[in-house]
C-alpha cells in the first residue's frame, strides 16, 4: 500500500471515524466520577462492555468501507485511535499510586492491572473483527484464504515461531517502553507526561511491530497481542516484594520501580496497537527499499 495523498486522506478518516464514535460519543461508558481518576476496565461493567464491543465491531465494519480498497491495512486504526482518546484525557497512573500508599495495597494495584491489557485487547479486537466480517462480505474468496491462513497458522512450525515472535515483542516493548518512559533527570521512573508516554508506547511497539515483520515475516497482529503480557513480564522481573517495601518507604507515589508501571492498560493496549501497525508498515517499506536499492 502506497502512502500516497489519498491513502493518508483514508488514515484521517478512519482515526476521526475511531475518535468520534468511541473516543467521544462512547466515553460517558467509561468516564470515571473523578476526572482526575484513570479509566479503568472495573468501572464500566457489563452492560457498558457489551455496548462498548457492539459499538467497537460496528466501527470496524465503517472504517473498512471508509478505507476502501484499503480497509484491511488502515481500518484495524480506528478503535485504537478511539481508546487513545481516553487514554489522553483520563487521569495518570500516579493517582492510583498516591491512593495505594501501603505495601500490600500496592501489590494488590499491581495484581489488579496484570489482566487488565486483556479487556482492552478484546475491544480492539471487536473493532479488527468488524473489519474482517466486512471484507468478507466485499469477497467471498477471503473467506476461504482466511481458513486457509488460519489452518498455516496452526502447523507446529507455525506455532513454535508465532510464539517465539511473541516473546521477543514482550521482551522488545518492555526495554524500549522502559527507554523512552524513564525520566532522564532522576535514577528511577517517574510518572512520565501525557506526551511521553503517547511517544514511549507508540514508540516501543513500532520497534516491536518492526522486529516481527522483518525477522519473522508476521503481521501486526502478534507485537499487539504482547501489549497483554507486558505488564505480566514486568511484574515478575521488577515487582520484587522487597523493591516494593523499599519503594513504599523511601520513595513518594509518583515513582515506580520500572517504567511499565507508569503506563495506564488502556495507554498501553491503544498505543501499542497503533505502534504495533507503524512498525509492520515501516518493515514492509525497509524491505522494499533494500530490494529496489539492490536492484538498482
Amino acid at each position: 500500500m502506497e502512502l500516497s495523498w489519498i491513502n493518508k486522506v483514508r488514515i484521517g478518516a478512519v482515526i476521526t471515524l475511531g475518535v468520534v464514535f468511541v473516543g467521544v460519543l462512547a466515553w460517558p461508558l467509561a468516564a470515571p466520577q473523578d476526572p482526575t481518576s484513570p479509566v479503568r476496565s472495573s468501572d464500566i461493567g457489563f452492560i457498558g462492555t457489551i455496548g462498548l464491543l457492539a459499538l467497537s465491531f460496528a466501527v470496524g465494519i465503517a472504517s473498512f468501507f471508509v478505507a476502501w480498497p484499503h480497509g484491511r491495512e488502515i481500518g484495524i486504526l480506528a478503535v485504537p485511535f478511539g481508546l487513545a482518546t481516553w487514554a489522553l484525557r483520563c487521569g495518570p497512573m500516579q493517582s492510583l499510586t498516591q491512593s495505594h500508599v501501603t505495601v500490600q495495597a500496592r501489590q494488590e494495584l499491581v495484581r489488579s492491572l496484570v489482566f487488565e491489557p486483556l479487556y482492552w485487547l478484546l475491544i480492539v479486537s471487536a473493532g479488527f473483527v468488524g473489519v474482517l466480517v466486512a471484507q468478507c462480505i466485499c469477497s467471498d474468496r477471503s473467506s476461504k484464504i482466511s481458513v486457509a491462513k488460519i489452518r498455516g497458522c496452526l502447523k507446529p512450525n507455525a506455532v513454535v515461531i508465532g510464539l517465539l515472535a511473541l516473546l521477543v515483542a514482550v521482551l522488545a516493548s518492555v526495554f524500549f517502553i522502559g527507554a523512552f518512559a524513564q525520566d532522564l533527570p532522576t535514577s528511577v521512573a517517574a510518572q512520565p507526561r501525557r506526551g511521553q508516554i503517547v511517544f514511549a508506547g507508540i514508540g516501543a511497539f513500532a520497534v516491536a511491530g518492526f522486529i516481527v515483520k522483518k525477522f519473522f515475516d508476521l503481521d501486526y497482529t502478534w507485537p499487539a497481542l504482547a501489549g497483554v503480557f507486558v505488564i505480566p513480564f514486568s511484574k515478575i522481573a521488577y515487582y520484587r516484594a522487597d523493591m516494593i517495601e523499599k519503594f513504599a518507604e523511601t520513595q513518594p507515589a509518583t515513582f515506580f520501580p520500572h517504567a511499565v508501571f507508569a503506563v495506564l492498560p488502556v495507554q498501553l493496549v491503544a498505543f501499542g496497537a497503533i505502534g504495533s501497525v507503524i512498525g509492520y508498515w515501516l518493515a514492509i517499506q525497509y524491505q522494499y527499499w533494500r530490494q529496489h536499492e539492490n536492484t538498482g
